[in-house]
């Protein structure tokens, strides 16, 4: 197991270029557009438990489902996301709002500590009833995020006081003891949360409770889900089940014998994140190894190039192996935050540069694309290919990704470095800035960069007073031919598990320089995904890259393809998003205006033409238009 600990996101200064514009837009504009959009669709009303109840504003699907039954959980992602803005800038309105929030929340707990604003509005009397189905756990798992975001920044616990209550009731209700429910939630969340005030506590109730919901899933002995369900007939009984089998919930086996990764994304990703947690804090080998088994299974059959997840909008999940499907594609902003979530913990199992890698390709476009450069628009499922119908949205009927992207950016500094007794880990560049404790001594640290544009990178390295340890350098795995020197002196940049390692006695005014070579290449698909056979993709660094009608004006971009020996130009726009990389190239053009009819026995004409592909992440900003990441190639 690793040695090293990421550093708090308060403890990192995001001083590039690149993040500090997407933090400030999501201080500026995201969070107070997403308050006022919970106002107006109710949900802070909710809070209040009106009575009567209000009419419902999403009626229920035909299984008797209406996704109001997680609304507390919005509620406490945008609490957190706004706890780690205050965390960069303190806000007295912002606070105003948490704070009124939690009042409403403190005066709707039960005397019992049950706190879930559904039941307790419109159905008290089938509380705990369906796990599988109405996320009670989930809504107190979001909730206690929130919590111990806002305690951590503002030192104020009266909402961890709240959330510790209602765990007690938790605690109470469930187990393995005499008289106690063998239940766990449909949607796992609350497992990572509970380690998380683990962490903060120490108290180790909390590290019982996730274990015993990690142990307990996929007990089929009988499944629990089928307990609940029996009981429930002839009461809520006419909710059905919208998927026939337990994979969906991930809960078809016990997790230390699942080797494939089933059901739906989001959910998968929550539960992996909190095995892996437990894998370290627990030293458990089984659940170690369950966790790799799981995450090659992602890797090497179920992942987009742009480390989205889930093709299918029917289950919002996994189908079959190699099933990557572009126009159609749901890879949902939750599942790739959620992978980041999951990586930063495989990552501190090992310390191995693959799960940055993947960390890294998630951040930077996964998830990033889920959020516009305005703040205040959004993608929830992100698709590799547009015919120009889809568009950015200021809401949406399950909010859940739109705080999600914007918990991950106000914290993204804590993904950049780590530490140990010994040393110091750089997994990810941006231009950042924090102060560490190596040894028993503070160590200033400063990264300067225009990552990830450019892959030169200058790192200042201040200790107090002269100290040996180790800098480990992240080496990508796109890089090929990095170069490191130590205050202008070459040294060795032989990666190891993706780290460059540099061990020395280091002094004040020490300075690193790495290099990055940053090419545009080509990336080809496994014969296997069957949707990307003659196409390739794009991708310079982190960034995987789309072209977009908008660059490529004449019609559909479908009608372009690139030459396999075209050389790709990298250019530099300094006009466009206020500065980015695009990459151009020769191709050709399919002429559609002298085509009629639907079929004919010769095939189009075509024309040269030249091809603009601009970062995934900004598509969609600036109208419809059509788009394309799997480009058609010809020899």
């Amino acid at each position: 197991m690793s040695r090293y600990a990421p550093v708090p996101f308060p403890n990192v200064r995001l001083e590039g270029k690149f993040w500090h514009e997407r933090l400030e837009t999501v201080l500026d504009r995201t969070v107070p557009s997403q308050h006022k959009k919970l106002g107006e669709y109710g949900i802070l009303d909710s809070l209040k438990l009106p009575n009567p109840p209000p009419p419902l504003r999403f009626p229920r699907h035909g299984n008797g489902f209406t996704v109001q039954v997680f609304w507390d959980s919005d509620v406490g992602k945008w609490i957190e996301a706004a706890s780690y803005a205050l965390a960069h800038r303190r806000d007295a309105d912002i606070e105003a709002k948490i704070e009124a929030a939690v009042d409403d929340l403190e005066k709707a707990q039960a005397p019992d500590g049950y706190l879930n604003c559904w039941y307790l509005g419109r159905e008290p009397e089938n509380r705990w009833t369906n796990l599988r189905d109405n996320h009670e756990m989930y809504n107190a798992g979001h909730l206690l995020e929130g919590a111990v975001a806002y305690f951590q920044v503002t030192g104020r616990r009266r909402f961890l006081d709240v959330m510790e209550r209602y765990l007690d009731h938790i605690y109470a209700t469930f187990g393995t003891e005499a008289g106690k429910r063998r239940g766990y939630d449909g949607h796992e969340e609350i497992e990572l949360a509970l380690m998380k005030l683990y962490y903060l506590t120490g108290e180790r109730k909390h590290l019982d409770f996730a274990t015993y919901m990690i142990n307990e899933r996929g007990r089929t002995d009988p499944h629990y889900f089928d307990i609940e369900r029996e009981a429930r007939e002839g009461g809520d009984g006419k909710q059905r089940y919208v998927f026939a089998n337990y994979e969906y919930s991930q809960s078809h086996k016990p997790v230390r014998e699942q080797e494939k990764v089933v059901g739906h994304a989001v959910r998968a990703m929550y539960l992996y994140t909190a095995m892996a947690d437990l894998a370290a804090e627990l030293n458990d080998p089984a659940l170690k190894r369950a966790c790799e088994v799981l995450w090659d299974d992602v890797m090497e059959t179920k992942m987009y190039v742009t480390a989205g997840l889930g093709p299918s909008a029917h289950n919002e999940g996994f189908t079959h192996d190699f099933d990557l499907p572009n126009q159609t594609a749901y890879a949902e902003t939750c599942a790739s935050v959620a992978l980041i979530f999951w990586a930063q913990r495989m990552l501190h199992l090992d310390l191995d540069g693959k799960y940055a890698d993947i960390l890294e390709l998630a951040m930077f476009n996964g998830a990033l694309s889920g959020l516009s450069r305005d703040g205040e628009h959004y993608f929830y499922a992100n698709p590799l290919e547009s015919d120009g119908t889809p568009t950015r949205w200021d809401w949406h009927t399950c909010p859940c990704c739109t705080m999600n992207v914007s918990r991950l950016v106000a914290s993204v500094g804590g993904y950049f470095i780590s530490t140990s007794n010994d040393g110091v880990a750089f997994h990810l560049y941006g231009g950042i800035g924090s102060t560490v404790e190596i040894g028993g001594q503070k160590v200033a640290l400063k990264e300067v960069s225009n990552y990830p544009w450019s892959g030169d990178i200058r790192i200042s390295v201040d200790p107090e007073t002269p100290a040996a340890f180790d800098v480990k350098l992240r080496i990508p795995d796109w890089c090929h031919g990095a170069s490191v020197s130590v205050n202008g002196q070459k040294v060795e940049a032989k990666a190891d598990k993706g780290y460059v390692t540099i061990n020395r006695t280091w002094a004040k005014g020490d300075t690193i320089a790495l290099d990055l070579p940053m090419p545009a290449e080509r990336l080809y698909s496994h014969p296997g995904v069957i949707m990307n056979a003659g196409r390739v993709a794009l991708k310079r660094g982190p960034l995987v890259y789309c072209v977009e009608e908008v660059d490529n004006p004449g019609g559909r971009v479908q009608r372009l393809k690139i030459k396999r020996d075209a050389a790709l130009e990298v250019k530099t726009e300094a006009g466009l998003f206020d500065g980015v990389v695009t990459l151009k190239a020769p191709a050709t053009a399919i002429d559609e205006g002298e085509w009629s009819g639907l079929y004919r026995t010769t095939p189009p004409a075509e024309r040269e033409a030249n091809l603009t592909a601009i970062p995934y992440y900004l598509w969609a900003n600036r109208g419809q238009g059509s788009m394309v990441v799997w480009i058609p190639e010809v020899v």
